[in-house]
């Protein structure tokens, strides 16, 4: 079952945070948030899945930056969430996808238990100028039966800014 707005309210502070909260960002049943101001570019052609691969800082500035169609931009939401008791489930505005705009490739679940902010994985159909702040996804969460373990430690728990894969990591550890 997924949360009202309402209900994501009711829960603020107690099992849902999201900071900074805007009452006015509230959906029927989801939260909207905002894409900062930086994005990461990776800065080879090829990427390998067991080696870190080198990442290249971009700011977006008032005036916007073109995205190029064929390239993944790493980006992240400027609001912080943390989720205690529901998953938190993560997608693309409509009118943000009806300009061919992807927020998320194909990550766009999350555990209970997950603080941070969230890394937006950004490809587009053309190219499409964007904006520091924009309200480019929304957050909707949903509840869970039975007992679990919240996720409260792991790669990407407690970050402070955009994530790359760290799936290298898992092959070292094997």
């Amino acid at each position: 079952m997924i949360l009202s707005g309402r209900e994501i309210q009711r829960h603020m502070g107690r099992d849902i945070w999201i900071e900074p909260f805007d009452p006015k960002r509230l959906n029927p049943n989801s939260y909207n948030l905002s894409l900062h101001n930086e994005l990461l570019v990776y800065e080879t052609d090829t990427l390998d899945m067991k080696s870190p691969s080198p990442t290249r800082l971009l700011r977006i500035p008032e005036v916007g930056l073109l995205l190029e169609p064929g390239r993944l931009y790493l980006g992240r939401t400027a609001e912080f969430t943390r989720t205690m008791a529901h998953a938190p489930m993560l997608e693309g505005r409509s009118s943000v996808g009806r300009l061919g705009l992807f927020v998320h490739v194909t990550a766009g679940f999350g555990d209970v238990g997950f603080c941070g902010y969230w890394t937006l994985e950004i490809f587009c159909v053309q190219p499409i100028r964007i904006y520091p702040g924009v309200e480019i996804c929304q957050i909707y969460y949903h509840t869970v039966e039975g007992d679990c373990d919240p996720y409260t430690s792991g790669k990407y728990q407690d970050n402070t800014g955009i994530q790359p894969s760290l799936l290298y990591k898992e092959f070292l550890r094997d």
